[in-house]
């Protein structure tokens, strides 16, 4: 899949619209505007793509801390098309909570559940990390609500739907609940393969 990358992106942007107005002063709009247009272009593919595709790729590499530096040069998250903006929403959250700051990672991924995301897949792996995270508060009626939501859903994924599994064996047994504690650090590793899908190939 082609992409740019994101710094080069930048320097086009820079170079397009700052180069279009100087060209504009020194010799008139007629000459400028392809200037313009490389840099609109590029300006508009920034704000709605952002740099969620290099970020989850950077993450399948195992580059966690060069992933999240990279999903923070998307400024303006409000601007991104909406399922970028939900997988955006998904990484900021996976991020927190391998910090374990869970209530911020809770609060990115209430704000992912209520975008548009692309398949089933993604929805039940993101309310499985929280109901991962309602465990380790010990908070069982949550949790349960959140899986049976999961459960109602069309799952593909092999690797989720194991993890599903898992989860519903140790909730039955409460003695056992480390194992769905851990959900959310193996759910994690699937936030890339999940955000394979309907990606916008340029960034």
């Amino acid at each position: 899949m082609f992409t740019i990358n994101i710094y080069i992106k930048f320097a086009l942007i820079a170079i397009g619209l700052i180069g279009g107005v100087i060209l504009t002063f020194l010799i008139g709009f007629g000459y400028s505007w392809i200037f313009f247009l490389i840099g609109i272009i590029f300006l508009v593919s920034y704000l709605l793509l952002g740099t969620i595709q290099s970020a989850s790729t950077m993450l399948q590499n195992g580059d966690f801390e060069g992933a999240e530096k990279r999903l923070d040069l998307t400024l303006f998250p409000r601007l991104l098309y909406v399922t970028n903006r939900a997988f955006y929403y998904i990484l900021k959250g996976s991020f927190a909570a391998q910090r374990k700051d869970n209530a911020e990672a809770e609060s990115y991924f209430n704000q992912a559940l209520s975008l548009k995301l692309p398949s089933d897949n993604e929805k039940a792996m993101v309310l499985m990390q929280l109901a991962g995270m309602q465990t380790q508060k010990s908070n069982w009626t949550a949790a349960r609500n959140y899986f049976y939501q999961a459960k109602k859903l069309k799952v593909t994924e092999p690797q989720l739907k194991e993890q599903m599994k898992q989860f519903e064996t140790a909730f039955e047994n409460r003695g056992q609940m480390k194992v769905a504690q851990s959900m959310g650090m193996k759910t994690n590793q699937m936030v890339a393969r999940g955000g394979k899908r309907r990606r916008p190939p340029m960034r």
